[in-house]
């Protein structure tokens, strides 16, 4: 999946790029590239800059940027200052003719954006910021809301089946049927649950479901463990870890004596959680189901 992925990446930068004119020879019409018009923007909003900030800032090449600050100063653009706590670097800031200069580029790009939202619907661009956002805060590894876990509530459970068959169709190549069995073992969970013997945990984080399991009851003495997933931006957390832990405490809370659980030799991921909780494989069958061939295992853990 790894080569898709890096196909998709590669698809949306094209688009995006393509979008906002970046491949332009000179951006939102003006003789500015896009490296000079990003460092006219900086200095523009903190025009207390160094050279060597600048370039660890943007990842900008310093003997790169040495040329371009140059050019910017032939031009009037830049002025440059000794630095009152370090002499030997300058601080460079916008002239009245760099603010001149930035403001079409700076009006260009408000223009760029209304007109890429304006005829978007409220809830359509609130959606595109959120993605763009979760993007950002995924590139940048920025610490995110806390993950919290809950039981089931209204809506939960036809999401948690769509998303399922989603995830798996794009990662495994999976079919619709697989939607109709987590359908049909989520159906079955509400309308038989009982609290005392069965529970369930949705994570989330910021309104936003990420992840779920069911413990579901067996018998007077065995639970069964259903449905783990989570969310490829929840990922690298060890939240599947934490959901398995909550159905193993529950169980053993209850006096199970054994918590077993049926998946395939392809959800790796999964299967790797499940042997560092202590679940051993116990039994494995050939079947062909959800348009694919795979090897169904049942694995258990005494508690």
């Amino acid at each position: 999946m790894s080569e898709a992925y890096v196909a998709a990446i590669r698809r949306f930068s094209r688009f995006y790029t393509a979008q906002l004119g970046l491949l332009d020879e000179g951006l939102l019409n003006t003789d500015f590239t896009m490296t000079e018009a990003r460092v006219l923007y900086e200095l523009a909003t903190s025009p207390t800059r160094t050279a060597t900030g600048l370039s660890r800032e943007l990842a900008i090449d310093p003997g790169y940027l040495s040329r371009l600050l140059k050019n910017f100063e032939q031009r009037g653009l830049i002025s440059r200052t000794a630095s009152p706590g370090d002499a030997r670097q300058a601080l460079l800031a916008l002239t009245a003719a760099g603010q001149a200069a930035f403001a079409p580029l700076d009006q260009g790009s408000r223009r760029q954006v209304h007109a890429m939202i304006d005829r978007r619907a409220p809830g359509e661009t609130a959606r595109l910021v959120e993605a763009m956002q979760t993007i950002e805060d995924l590139l940048e590894h920025r610490p995110s809301d806390p993950i919290t876990l809950r039981r089931h509530h209204l809506g939960d459970i036809g999401w948690i089946a769509h998303r399922q068959a989603i995830l798996y169709a794009r990662e495994y190549g999976w079919d619709e049927t697989y939607e109709i069995l987590a359908a049909e073992i989520l159906a079955g969970f509400v309308r038989c649950f009982d609290p005392q013997k069965e529970q369930s945990w949705i994570a989330e984080r910021d309104g936003a479901v990420v992840g779920s399991v069911f413990l579901v009851h067996g018998s007077e003495t065995t639970a069964k463990l259903r449905l783990l997933y989570v969310e490829p931006a929840a990922r690298g957390q060890k939240l599947g870890r934490r959901l398995v832990d909550a159905c193993i405490g529950f169980a053993r809370a209850k006096g199970y004596r054994t918590l077993t659980l049926w998946t395939n030799d392809v959800l790796v991921p999964a299967r790797r959680i499940y042997q560092s909780a202590g679940f051993t494989c116990v039994a494995r069958e050939p079947h062909h189901s959800f348009g694919k061939d795979l090897v169904g295992e049942t694995w258990t853990l005494p508690l």
